[in-house]
């Protein structure tokens, strides 16, 4: 059964010239490591156009079932992006604004 994992979260309104840059150094770290990622099916992000939060976004992994994800987690939390590249995003987040979720279809 497929499961997505969906983050949201707030952007502070001075960092977002920033987070667009991280988002495409992200984007390449993602092309050159595709074996950190195999099981990850689809990746998107949403950014939030009108109501909520201004700053908001959302970001929609989808993963083949929870032992993909799971799978998939370990090996994220021992990469090197974990250690660099993701408290660098976290640094210019609304604190308090974070959440991670994981969400499975309704047949």
């Amino acid at each position: 059964m497929t499961v997505f994992m969906v983050e949201t979260y707030v952007i502070k309104p001075d960092k977002l010239e920033e987070f667009n840059t991280l988002l495409k150094k992200s984007e390449t770290y993602m092309k050159k490591h595709p074996d950190l990622f195999k099981e990850m099916k689809s990746h998107k992000i949403f950014s939030q156009l009108f109501g909520g939060n201004w700053g908001g976004y959302i970001e929609m992994y989808e993963f083949e079932n929870l032992a993909s994800f799971e799978k998939w987690m370990t090996r994220m939390m021992q990469s090197d992006y974990m250690k660099t590249s993701y408290p660098e995003q976290i640094s210019l987040l609304v604190p308090g604004t974070h959440s991670m979720n994981i969400w499975n279809p309704v047949p």
